[in-house]
């Protein structure tokens, strides 16, 4: 069992930073990709930006030039940086992390956060 854990968020004015860290643990072989979510409101769950182990990086088209995903030194660790930040911004954050529990498996990680508010106001 994978347990992920998302840590930072809050509120913050529009054009201001805030950063969100995520921590998976647990039974895992190799994590092969972490992303971070969002869902706003009515609105439906988007990939915001997502690292994968071989130093590929996706940004969402909203948040490219102002948001920055990072690996942490320790294992299974992600960050995301958010600068400029914009009222459309606020929303759920939720941290994903796909990949292997053990060795000759099929990829069979796929967990999620429970989640860290982000709320921007103008």
């Amino acid at each position: 069992q994978v347990r992920v854990v998302e840590s930072g968020g809050g509120s913050a004015q529009a054009g201001g930073s805030l950063q969100l860290a995520c921590e998976a643990s647990g039974t895992i072989y190799t994590i092969n990709a972490m992303g971070w979510y969002r869902q706003a409101p009515g609105k439906q769950r988007e990939l915001v930006a997502q690292s994968n182990s071989g130093g590929g990086t996706y940004y969402a088209e909203s948040v490219k030039g102002r948001f920055t995903i990072s690996r942490g030194d320790a294992k299974n660790t992600m960050y995301l940086q958010m600068s400029s930040l914009k009222p459309e911004d606020t929303a759920i954050y939720y941290c994903n992390a796909l990949g292997y529990s053990r060795a000759g498996a099929r990829p069979d990680v796929d967990a999620w956060g429970q989640g860290t508010q982000v709320t921007v106001s103008s």
